[in-house]
């Protein structure tokens, strides 16, 4: 075994593993288990705990470096389990000499935890690779860090403060990227609707995104991974009208749909500003697909709350939900408001889930008879410019096929390769 990296969370980590690999390869290191930990809710920590468990019961010579947001705000969590080797901050995982001492020296007990204080960082690097191993579409980190203060959110305090990477870095990647063959390009961070706040002359998202289209033409797709709609500017909604290679498929920070719990969270949207941005979008692109993440049994929510975060998936028109128990992080305000009993918050959960999962068959059903263009993931397998992921027989990783759809299971379509998309 040479190093193996195992990844829990958000695409920014999937990015960063491959940063992360890349270093440590660099550096010489060998036989090492490099777990990426998320921290968004105990479960994934819990997760991540597990799967270091495993990791040295199936490999009991191998060094474990455990690393990520749940190292970064709970790093005493994991340096007091004995399968754990040594634990890196989200700043140290990216850096090669993190992994040159390692190799060079092994570890030493006294420098078990390498984490520093994330609020220090002040730069996002543009940790620039050139393809990403065994994926068809590639990631690039524009930003890191996120400046706001939900109340159930830890991130902050694993990512730091909002960092921007410079537009020139961004487009010089992508473009290195596009010549290496990958026709999807993901732009990826923590809050990205907050770029460039940070860069001289604090050009937005939408400066960003159409920079790219015009800088890169021979780019097929764009696509942007979650978004806080409250903060998509006007060039960002001009290139949602205008070029089609911006992908119609928008995941959004929603959270709730009661305007008591938004403030609660201390989110800055309102239940109506979801709404109207939607129904802005999909005016000017007929054919977008939205996405929320939505957390059942907030403290305090009722059942009248509740049916208000139910409520806003049709008002919405949401087809992909990402649906999270809550889950009180240690240290967030939001842990010590008046919890909810554990069996209403999973009841609640599985309402919204049987909710995701009627409005995804409507869409699914809604998609047949269509001729569309699907990238392929792997083998068999693809994903729609709405990102619907879609079983058909064939294709190579990266390619661009059209493909008929001619029906669907519960959780994806099924089609017929018609060719090779232009």
């Amino acid at each position: 075994m040479s190093i193996d990296v195992v990844t829990f969370g958000c695409r920014l980590n999937s990015y960063e593993s491959e940063v992360m690999k890349r270093e440590a390869e660099a550096a010489g290191l060998k036989d090492a288990i490099l777990i990426n930990t998320c921290a968004v809710t105990n479960e994934a920590v819990r997760q991540a705990r597990q799967a270091v468990r495993k990791a040295r019961r199936d490999n009991p010579e191998a060094r474990i470096i455990v690393t990520g947001c749940a190292a970064q705000t709970e790093s005493a969590t994991f340096s007091e389990m004995g399968e754990v080797d040594l634990v890196l901050g989200n700043t140290e995982k990216l850096e090669r000499k993190s992994y040159e001492s390692v190799a060079a020296f092994g570890i030493d007990e006294s420098e078990k935890v390498r984490v520093n204080d994330i609020m220090s960082v002040e730069e996002t690097a543009g940790h620039l690779i050139d393809g990403l191993e065994g994926r068809a579409r590639a990631f690039v980190q524009v930003q890191n860090g996120c400046d706001h203060r939900c109340t159930f959110c830890i991130i902050p305090y694993g990512r730091g403060n909002s960092r921007s990477v410079p537009m020139g870095v961004v487009i010089d990647q992508i473009r290195r990227l596009v010549e290496n063959g990958y026709n999807e390009i993901v732009l990826t961070g923590v809050d990205i609707t907050s770029y460039g706040s940070d860069l001289p002359g604090t050009p937005k998202l939408g400066t960003l995104t159409a920079k790219i289209l015009k800088m890169v033409p021979e780019l097929k797709r764009l696509r942007l991974s979650s978004i806080d709609s409250i903060e998509a500017d006007d060039d960002l909604m001009r290139v949602i009208a205008e070029d089609e290679r911006l992908m119609p498929h928008f995941h959004l920070s929603l959270q709730a749909g009661d305007d008591m719990i938004l403030k609660r969270m201390k989110r800055r949207h309102l239940r109506a500003d979801t709404i109207a941005f939607c129904e802005e979008v999909r005016r000017m692109r007929p054919d977008v697909v939205f996405g929320a993440d939505i957390i059942a049994g907030f403290p305090t929510e009722t059942e009248e709350m509740f049916l208000n975060s139910l409520r806003i998936i049709d008002e919405c028109g949401l087809t992909h939900l990402h649906v999270f128990p809550f889950s009180p992080r240690p240290g967030t305000p939001a842990a010590r408001m008046p919890q909810l009993a554990r069996p209403i918050i999973k009841e609640r959960g599985a309402r919204l889930r049987a909710r995701g999962e009627e409005v995804l068959k409507a869409h699914l059903a809604g998609e047949v008879g269509k001729t569309l263009p699907v990238l392929i993931e792997k083998e068999g397998l693809g994903r729609t410019e709405a990102f619907t992921q879609t079983e058909l027989s064939g294709g190579v990783a990266g390619e661009i096929l059209t493909v008929k759809i001619t029906g669907h299971s519960d959780r994806h379509l099924l089609g017929d390769v018609v060719s090779k998309a232009a």
